[in-house]
């Protein structure tokens, strides 16, 4: 007799699929911008790339995370997502206070404002919408 395996609780119900879109979209933009730059000029900005290489993993691991769904996976978002949002407004604040750290822009630098601070914005969507998520499963 074979145990008959639960689907996750899906986490990209309604606006949950926006926050995968965006989450997408940051992916490629950070991966592709980061692959770039470390390929053709890492000497000058060695910090300001790796920081975008790894914002793009993050943006991929919680995209992955969102997709997959069920509790694991949303725990793991949340973790994620937070730390996401304490990278932004380190690295944000970072580059106000000393600019000549990164002689080029991460997609953290200035809040995300190259970007149009959507990497400020979808941190605290995300945790918000998993939060609600935990809420409508235990509600």
């Amino acid at each position: 007799m074979t145990a008959v395996e639960e689907k996750p609780a899906r986490l990209i119900g309604g606006p949950g699929m926006l926050l995968v879109w965006f989450y997408g979209v940051m992916v490629v933009g950070a991966v592709s911008r980061s692959a770039y730059q470390i390929a053709t000029d890492f000497g000058r900005a060695p910090l300001a790339y790796s920081l975008s290489a790894v914002a793009g993993v993050v943006y991929g691991f919680i995209t992955y995370t969102l997709v997959r769904g069920g509790e694991t996976a949303r725990r793991a978002a949340l973790v994620c997502c937070a730390a996401e949002l304490v990278g932004v407004l380190v690295v944000g604040t970072w580059t106000l206070v000393e600019p000549s750290a990164f002689p080029d822009a991460t997609v953290w630098s200035d809040y995300g404002m190259g970007y149009v601070f959507i990497p400020v914005l979808l941190p605290l969507s995300a945790l918000y919408w998993l939060r609600k998520a935990r809420e409508r499963r235990t509600g």
